[in-house]
């Protein structure tokens, strides 16, 4: 007979598969195509494998890429808001929640609950754990706007000083990841991609 906890696991990895039909503003390098929100949660994760090195803080990198895997889980629910849209990001943190219920609700317990205890961790931002990990996040969509001609920025008319406040969480993760993200704000600046 199939364990209660099995069947509990497996409709929760089933309802996971929502992930790949949640698109976010940020397209694909070099395509016209959205990213979807499974597609933003590997790359972030690759991410912190790759670059974790260059933490201003010693890392436990497997917390972090399961914080990155877990992050936007609540999305399922709670939809994908663009960070630039002020009206969106008023109502999110009460979405997110209810999503975040809903979600890790499915598991049993002791599994939903560490995994939000991962999700309540990424959202405090308060761990180096934490704060790299938000750095990945904000850096991926960042790479796909700048070499995608500005992306996002152009589209939506963004302004040079909301892109670096987007940022900020780099600059406390990584000195050598900032150098690289003023240099990507500034080119792009320079070539036009983005609003003065």
């Amino acid at each position: 007979m199939v364990k209660d906890r099995l069947l509990k696991d497996i409709e929760f990895i089933v309802e996971l598969d929502k992930m790949k039909s949640i698109l976010r503003q940020t397209s694909l390098i070099g395509k016209d195509q959205r990213e979807d929100d499974a597609q933003h949660s590997w790359h972030i994760a690759v991410m912190a494998m790759v670059l974790g090195e260059y933490s201003n803080e010693k890392l436990d990198t497997g917390k972090v890429i399961k914080m990155l895997l877990t992050h936007d889980l609540i999305e399922i629910y709670a939809g994908d808001t663009f960070c630039y849209d002020k009206a969106g990001n008023e109502t999110k943190r009460e979405r997110e929640l209810v999503g975040a219920e809903k979600v890790f609700g499915i598991l049993d317990e002791d599994k939903g609950r560490e995994l939000r205890a991962l999700w309540d961790e990424f959202e405090e931002g308060k761990t180096p754990e934490a704060i790299f990990a938000a750095s990945m996040d904000r850096l991926q969509p960042m790479l796909n706007n700048y070499h995608n001609n500005g992306g996002t920025w152009g589209k939506f008319n963004v302004a040079k000083e909301d892109i670096y406040e987007r940022i900020a969480p780099v600059k406390e993760a990584s000195d050598i990841l900032w150098e690289y993200v003023q240099y990507m704000i500034e080119d792009a600046a320079n070539k036009g991609l983005i609003k003065r």
